[in-house]
């Protein structure tokens, strides 16, 4: 197992697979309207990943993660190896290094939630082409903003306008996702969509991502939800809980709806703009008094282990992996 600084070195190996570099072109879209009805007009940008390809003589099922915002960390790929371990191939993707971006945990702006979903679609339309993969099993795992991030990109609403309507994800599971951001109508086909978050998270609203999964649910889609008694943020983490000063978090501010555009519509006055960006609504919500800093990450007992448990079991049943 190799260390996240080690991960752009060209022997990095997990579960015994050594990584293969891959860029991808992605973009970085102002909203989720400029993603939605300008897709090819917005300014591109490279994203580098790595692929480790499950040894198998048939084509691989494949498990795109997502990393949230300290960007790729340990517990990524400690996971990206337990995926590989069983048999999955796993493609850990670095939205941040070549956007010249660090972190976003103490100002979520330096790029768009939109642009972390058109990553995430990229990722997808790259890998179902390798000559390896299974382009029929592929799901997405992403974790805080990344679990933002595969959350959109699994609604056609958003997907369909970007890649078409032929190319989707088999399944998307959300590990602690921010849900701030919400369609109304959230349709997913037949992907299986999955969300895990810790009970006590302070991080985000566990109600968003509660009501997300449900409106997905009513529109027809196969939606689940697990809450973990007394977790919180990153409580897959195999670390003692503990806080993060500079965080800049507001689980307590109002839903942001998108239209059929993707316009976001204002919370107070209930009309879309198709001009708002996350900055617009962050700011509101801080004038609104919602917004604060320090929460809390880490796990306890045996919550990293019930993540890994659901982890698994997820990936493997719904990418039809048995043994």
């Amino acid at each position: 197992m190799g260390h996240a600084e080690n991960f752009y070195l060209e022997n990095f190996s997990l579960a015994g697979v050594v990584g293969e570099s891959i860029v991808f072109e992605s973009g970085n879209p102002l909203n989720y309207f400029e993603a939605i009805e300008a897709p090819h007009q917005i300014e591109r940008i490279n994203i580098s990943g790595k692929l480790f390809i499950a040894s198998s003589d048939n084509l691989s099922p494949a498990v795109i993660v997502v990393p949230g915002s300290l960007g790729v960390g340990e517990n990524h790929l400690q996971h990206a190896e337990t995926i590989v371990s069983q048999g999955i191939t796993a493609f850990v993707i670095d939205p941040f290094t070549n956007r010249n971006v660090e972190s976003t945990v103490a100002n979520q702006t330096p790029f768009s939630f939109a642009a972390s979903a058109f990553d995430v679609l990229m990722a997808l339309e790259t890998i179902a082409k390798h000559p390896r993969i299974d382009a029929n099993r592929i799901s997405a795992q992403g974790h805080s903003r990344g679990g933002s991030a595969v959350l959109m990109a699994s609604t056609r609403q958003f997907a369909d306008p970007i890649i078409g309507s032929n190319l989707c994800f088999e399944g998307v599971y959300a590990v602690y996702p921010w849900c701030g951001h919400q369609f109304l109508k959230p349709s997913v086909g037949h992907t299986k969509v999955r969300a895990i978050v810790g009970e006590r998270d302070d991080w985000l609203s566990v109600q968003q991502v509660q009501s997300q999964i449900q409106a997905v649910a009513l529109d027809g889609g196969d939606a689940s939800i697990r809450i973990v008694k007394g977790a919180s943020h990153s409580f897959d983490w195999d670390e003692e809980v503990y806080e993060i000063p500079e965080a800049s978090v507001a689980p307590e501010a109002p839903t942001v709806y998108l239209d059929a555009t993707g316009a976001m519509i204002d919370p107070v006055t209930g009309e879309a703009n198709s001009l708002s960006t996350d900055r617009t609504h962050f700011l509101a919500a801080i004038e609104g008094g919602f917004g604060r800093r320090g929460a809390h990450v880490g796990s306890s007992g045996e919550q990293a282990y019930i993540f890994r448990e659901d982890m698994l079991q997820f990936h493997k049943s719904t990418l039809r992996v048995y043994g």
